[in-house]
Formats: structure tokens, C-alpha cells, sequence
């Protein structure tokens, strides 16, 4: 892994720093974001954590989420970006804080990314940035309490899907290990963040599952959820966030296909696949992109665009 003592020096040498999660954020990013945040804290940084859509309701019991905030109009010494492959990924926070930023740092693992920071620490080989959190604060010294722990093992859970992708390594579970012995309840922490759904999301995933349509032999499933679904139960967005490993982990699937409306012009697409096919080039064809098996886009909401996509990411199987 390139520049470990070199992101630990910038750190040492700000004073305000902000750290700031991706749109949409996911465990692995406010995992990493909190983590991170209070770690610095305890060293006597004055830090400001973002995230410019706020926190999922599943990771709002996670301690210092309460602090997170969209967006801020301070400058500070030192902004980082947790697992964002693209500025784009900063939202209005890569105008508003990253670019009034005397220095900037980006932490990630993502396998196909566009470089933004004036320094980088990546580590494609990394089940989660967690994992780079873990050894960045070990590089500061920083002593790991139960309260950081819990953050880092919700990236790792959420990242790995309960530790079943194909990026979980023998480090990872040395992590835990530590994490483990500062005292969390992992039983808890994962029924919390990963296998507790509430009952609209229950049922939204229902709605998604039974729509879902095969095509090359049952090797590219697909399915879609509109807006008139998640207003029939008061749902959100969130709620179906899971929907597209569901239908990867559907026997004989190499390929899932999520559609979501998020507006009557747009179309937010999560990709999934299994057998190291690479969805996340399909994924930047569109302006979006992602790991080689877990990925996701925007695409115009209309027939046309969805039958596209389709029969582009059918042609991954042959």
C-alpha cells in the first residue's frame, strides 16, 4: 500500500480537518468516516465529519453519527475523502470544502477510480477502507476504543457481506481480531447493521423480488422498484439497498441488474455479479463506477436506456 506515512504526516500537520463520505453513503464509508473522525479526535484534532445525503437509519445508533453533517462553509487545513473513487463522489462537498482545502487526502480501495487528492492512500487489495483506517491510525498511534472499533468493523461487515466476497483475506480477519478484543458485540453490531430489516423494507424487497425477470438462461436477472412503490408504504430509498445482492444470490444469477426511479427523468442502477465478471467498466460507461463485482450508475428513465443497459451487461456473458 503507496503513502501510509505520508497521509499520517499531512494529519499530523493540520490542525481542522474534514472528512467527508460518498453520496449515497454506504457502512463501509460512514464506518470509515466515524471511525476515522473520532480517532483524530482523540489526538487533539479539530475535525468536521460530512456526508452530503446524512446517515442511513441503520447506522444512526452508531456512536457520533448524530455529529455528522451535509455540509460545512469552513476552510480547514486538511480534507479527506473515505471511499471515493471519483471527486464526483464528494457531491457539492468537492466544491464547497475540498477545493478551499489547503491539502487534500483521499482513502480508498476502489479498483477503478479517477485520482483527485493531493496525496493518496489505496489499497485495491483491501476488503474495505476500513481496513486502511485501521492501519492509518495505527500509523498515528491512535488508541483504537470500542467506540472507533464498532465503526470499522460495520465497514468490514457491510463491505464483505458479512465477510463473503471475494476480497476477504487473511488480514481482514486480523483486524477483527483487534477490534473484536476492544470489547464490541459483534452479535450486536451485525444484527444491528446487517441482518435486521424493518417491515418496510421487508416488503419492498418482496416487491422487488417478485418482479424479477431472467434473461441468458437465468444468468442476468434483473428487477425495478418506482417511486409509486415507495410512497404506497411511506418507504425510502434506503429500504431497498440490499435488493440487488438478493438477486445475485439467487441460484444460477452471474449477473444482477437493479433499477431504482429516483426521479421521473432518472434511473439509479446497482450491479452485482459473481465469477470475477467485471460490472464496474459497464458502470463508468455510464458516468458511474465501483468495484469489479459491485458497482452502480445513473441512466435515463425510459425503455430505451434500460434495454440498453441490458443487453450490454448480457454481453459480459459470453
Amino acid at each position: 500500500m503507496n503513502n501510509l506515512k505520508r497521509a499520517a504526516k499531512s494529519i499530523q500537520e493540520a490542525k481542522t480537518i474534514a472528512i467527508s463520505s460518498h453520496i449515497n453513503p454506504d457502512g463501509d464509508s460512514i464506518g470509515s468516516l466515524l471511525s476515522l473522525g473520532l480517532g483524530l479526535e482523540s489526538i487533539g484534532k479539530h475535525v468536521c465529519m460530512l456526508s452530503q445525503d446524512g446517515v442511513p437509519k441503520k447506522y444512526r445508533k452508531l456512536y457520533g453519527a448524530n455529529r455528522i453533517k451535509n455540509t460545512t462553509d469552513k476552510k480547514y487545513d486538511l480534507a479527506i475523502a473515505v471511499d471515493c473513487g471519483t471527486k464526483e463522489l464528494l457531491g457539492k462537498n468537492f466544491e464547497k470544502v475540498f477545493k478551499q482545502a489547503k491539502k487534500t487526502l483521499e482513502i480508498d480501495h476502489h479498483e477503478f477510480r479517477i485520482p483527485f487528492g493531493d496525496i493518496s492512500l489505496i489499497d485495491t487489495k483491501a476488503a474495505a477502507v476500513g481496513e486502511l483506517i485501521f492501519l492509518l491510525l495505527g500509523e498515528l498511534k491512535v488508541n483504537i476504543t470500542k467506540h472507533v472499533a464498532e465503526s470499522i468493523l460495520t465497514s468490514l461487515i457491510v463491505e464483505t457481506d458479512s465477510f463473503r466476497l471475494p476480497k476477504v483475506r487473511a488480514f481482514t480477519f486480523k483486524v477483527c481480531e483487534h477490534l473484536l478484543d476492544r470489547g464490541v458485540d459483534y452479535y450486536k453490531l451485525a444484527d444491528m447493521i446487517f441482518w435486521s430489516k424493518n417491515k418496510k423494507a421487508a416488503i419492498l424487497s418482496g416487491i422487488c423480488l417478485s418482479r424479477c425477470k431472467f434473461l441468458s438462461n437465468g444468468s442476468l436477472a434483473w428487477s425495478i422498484i418506482r417511486k409509486n412503490d415507495f410512497a404506497k408504504i411511506k418507504g425510502e430509498d434506503e429500504d431497498v439497498d440490499t435488493v440487488a445482492d438478493e438477486i445475485r444470490s439467487i441460484q444460477g444469477v452471474k449477473i444482477a441488474v437493479f433499477f431504482r426511479e429516483n426521479s421521473h427523468k432518472t434511473f439509479r442502477v446497482s450491479l452485482r455479479s459473481k465469477e470475477k465478471i467485471n460490472i464496474a467498466k459497464l458502470a463508468e460507461s455510464y458516468g458511474g463506477g465501483g468495484h469489479f463485482d459491485v458497482a452502480g450508475c445513473k441512466i435515463p428513465n425510459n425503455q430505451k436506456a434500460v434495454s440498453e443497459l441490458l443487453s450490454r451487461a448480457g454481453a459480459l456473458l459470453s
